[in-house]
């Protein structure tokens, strides 16, 4: 069982961007299944992603219905073993969860199977019981969506850039040296932070580099100077990694443009959502 729940668990996370409730959605399936007469099934491992998808679509379907905050990240991971670790691979990127939001369950189920994981519009079609007309529509209507809020420039793909870059911003943060913090964010930059339903956070949603930088400074003095900081990699992105006494309170996933200043500043607060990440 525990093959399945690791083949299945990245479908059930990339739609829901929620790690409990995939490994909810997971068990459900598998104990449905496992409970039930599997005569007649010939691909079990077909038919156990199928109904994963059904399932978390459902739950996804669910959540949307209920009024939320609508300043929500996704639930972080740590990806750092993604090389040795198939499963791991096939976790989406953070910035790409976010950008996900913005679809229906259904669309970002077929968005996830064919530009994630492969499928084509045949299998697409049996997993979602549609037809491969209605895979094609869904899946223009996601591009449609996701192309009116991407990033107009592309992303840094170097581990060791984004290292030095971290270093720079933390020796800035440290420093109080906001000038130097302004130079090392994009003239796009965007700082956000999802303390959940219960933890106040000082901001919420800040734009501009001067008030980020400010934001940030202040932030870090007032609440993260005697931490520990440990530079992570989450949602196969940079991170950082904040400790009191040992206890994870934060957890900041960064967004680098090629041309290496910083896009996004994803900051996640809600002790929920940080009580699964375990570096080894």
């Amino acid at each position: 069982m525990k093959d399945y729940q690791q083949v299945l668990f990245p479908y059930a996370y990339n739609i829901l961007g929620s790690a409990e409730d995939a490994r909810d959605a997971v068990q459900d399936v598998l104990s449905n299944y496992f409970s039930a007469d599997r005569q007649g099934i010939e691909n079990e491992t077909g038919y156990l992603v199928k109904s994963v998808i059904h399932q978390s679509i459902n739950i996804k379907n669910k959540k949307k219905a209920v009024p939320y905050d609508p300043v929500w990240l996704p639930e972080p991971i740590a990806t750092e073993e993604a090389d040795q670790d198939m499963h791991l691979r096939d976790i989406g990127s953070y910035s790409m969860l976010i950008l996900l939001e913005q679809l229906n369950p259904k669309e970002r189920a077929v968005f996830i199977l064919k530009e994630g994981f492969g499928y084509s519009h045949e299998e697409i079609a049996s997993v979602i019981s549609g037809t491969v007309e209605m895979s094609r529509k869904l899946l223009s209507r996601a591009k449609a969506k996701l192309e009116q809020s991407r990033q107009p420039m592309k992303l840094l793909n170097s581990k060791n850039a984004a290292a030095r870059l971290l270093d720079q911003y933390l020796n800035a943060i440290r420093g109080g040296d906001v000038k130097t913090l302004e130079g090392l964010l994009s003239k796009d930059i965007k700082f956000v932070a999802d303390g959940g339903p219960h933890l106040n956070v000082v901001k919420k949603l800040c734009t501009g580099t001067q008030e980020v930088a400010d934001l940030l400074v202040f932030v870090y003095n007032k609440y993260q100077s005697k931490s520990t900081v440990v530079e992570a990699t989450i949602n196969h992105q940079p991170a950082l990694l904040y400790y009191n006494a040992g206890v994870l309170y934060a957890c900041q996933v960064f967004t680098i443009a090629e041309d290496n200043s910083i896009l996004q500043i994803s900051t996640v607060l809600d002790p929920e959502k940080l009580k699964h990440i375990h570096l080894n």
